[in-house]
């Protein structure tokens, strides 16, 4: 592909009524939600799955219609499409992260011991998963509509099986189930007319999370052939991990001479206090008012706090997107690692104060959305969260999400002398997941129609 083509293509802009809805959009605040994974046993039945399915998935563009505030995502992984009968020179344009699957990168991953495929979920990272779908709503009547119009979809249709389905929601404060405020740094792409969360940053190329166009480096990222089936979809990964909160909170009282101290120590940990102010602004103490104010709670950097004497430079939300903390050229470089990320929870709330295990199955579904599921996804996972090489503490992981065995540490700098907390044990251990395609609503129509 020349520039000069390259060039061509910058002055077009979104095709957002061939983008599905869920790629770009943000979830509403609060919401409740449902994934369903299906398996495709007959190819005519699996496309007619797809041609039913269209209808119901909305365009990318922004709507002004609170009732159209629900809506249904359609994925599909590697086998999915195998299983639809997409000619294998089509198969074999795919990225191959896409090809191989999440389960066969579980190692590279970190996701090893009580993370590893073995111990997963069934049916997640197994060939029988071959259509995601996510269905997502502002309250339970509209969910309950849109999810009836799914499965409508997909009744009476012998050749596909409903093999999964996990239910979802966001609590009206917004908080995960370690208590904190999630969702709140979200990039603006360009062209999209969605706004993002912080406005020191300039939006990022459409090309880094639709394929089709330009990327940050100016050029066009792989795409799927042929370009109709390509063009306008992206890559989403799945992930269901569990979280264990009464270790975390035990972790902290242990370490902590009061509740304060526990409360510094957690935000210090996540980068952020419980109600979503970040360290960068309110180092001390928590600011509920800048927490809840979407104009301020990310409107920041980290270049006045080098040493992280804030914000430590390993706190999880600093690790995830270290914005312009690293040197001039890793901080360009940032741009090439944002992320969208939808972040759900699912389970039951374990009660305030509570320190013991209560056996439930609590945690997050994440959700990752991009064009380069390597150079994004996998580069933050395996450099940033798992690795402390870029932070210059190489012994030490992301202390809430890394890959961490008992055996690891993170560093609070502070002065005189910095603390380092020893022994983290893994509080979040992942249950499964998948690499998906989304394709736009024109491919959807040519999966659909496949003839062979």
């Amino acid at each position: 592909m020349s520039m000069d083509t390259v060039s061509a293509r910058e002055t077009v802009g979104l095709e957002l009524d061939d983008v599905q809805s869920g790629v770009l959009h943000p979830r509403p605040s609060p919401y409740v939600g449902t994934y369903l994974l299906l398996r495709i046993d007959d190819r005519a039945a699996g496309r007619e799955l797809v041609r039913r399915l269209h209808p119901v998935v909305s365009a990318g563009r922004p709507a002004s219609d609170p009732a159209r505030g629900a809506w249904v995502t359609v994925a599909l992984t590697y086998q999915g499409l195998q299983a639809l009968g997409v000619p294998q020179e089509s198969l074999d344009s795919f990225a191959p992260e896409f090809r191989e699957g999440m389960a066969a990168r579980a190692a590279q991953l970190g996701d090893v011991g009580e993370s590893s495929p073995a111990n997963w979920e069934k049916p997640l990272g197994t060939p029988d998963v071959h259509v995601a779908l996510a269905a997502l709503s502002p309250d339970a009547a509209r969910l309950a509509a849109v999810v009836e119009r799914a499965r409508r979809a997909h009744q009476e249709l012998p050749g596909v099986e409903v093999i999964w389905r996990q239910d979802c929601y966001q609590l009206p404060t917004g908080r995960t189930s370690f208590g904190f405020k999630d969702g709140i740094g979200q990039p603006a792409v360009e062209g999209s007319g969605i706004p993002g969360s912080n406005p020191r940053e300039r939006p990022i190329k459409a090309g880094e999370f639709i394929l089709g166009y330009p990327d940050e480096t100016g050029s066009l990222p792989p795409m799927p052939t042929p370009q109709l089936l390509g063009r306008n979809g992206t890559y989403i990964v799945f992930r269901k991990l569990h979280t264990r909160v009464a270790a975390y909170r035990r972790y902290l009282r242990e370490r902590a001479a009061s509740r304060e101290e526990e409360a510094l120590l957690g935000a210090k940990m996540i980068g952020r206090w419980h109600s979503g102010a970040p360290l960068a602004l309110s180092p001390d103490h928590d600011d509920p008012q800048l927490g809840a104010d979407p104009a301020r709670n990310n409107d920041f950097d980290y270049h006045d706090d080098l040493r992280g004497f804030g914000c430590p430079a390993g706190a999880h939300a600093r690790r995830a997107n270290p914005r312009d903390a690293l040197d001039h050229e890793g901080s360009v470089n940032v741009r090439l690692h944002r992320m969208i990320r939808r972040g759900t929870s699912y389970g039951p709330v374990l009660p305030e104060g509570v320190l013991e295990d209560d056996g439930a199955d609590r945690g997050i579904v994440f959700v990752f959305v991009g064009a380069h599921l390597k150079r994004q996804f996998e580069f933050v996972k395996t450099q940033w969260l798992n690795d402390g090489i870029f932070i210059g503490a190489p012994a030490e992981k992301d202390p809430l999400v890394g890959a961490n065995d008992g055996s690891g540490a993170f560093t609070v700098p502070q002065r005189p002398i910095r603390r380092r907390l020893q022994g983290l044990p893994p509080f979040v251990v992942t249950r499964g997941g998948e690499y998906c395609f989304v394709p736009g609503l024109r491919a959807l129509r040519w999966l659909a129609e496949l003839e062979t």
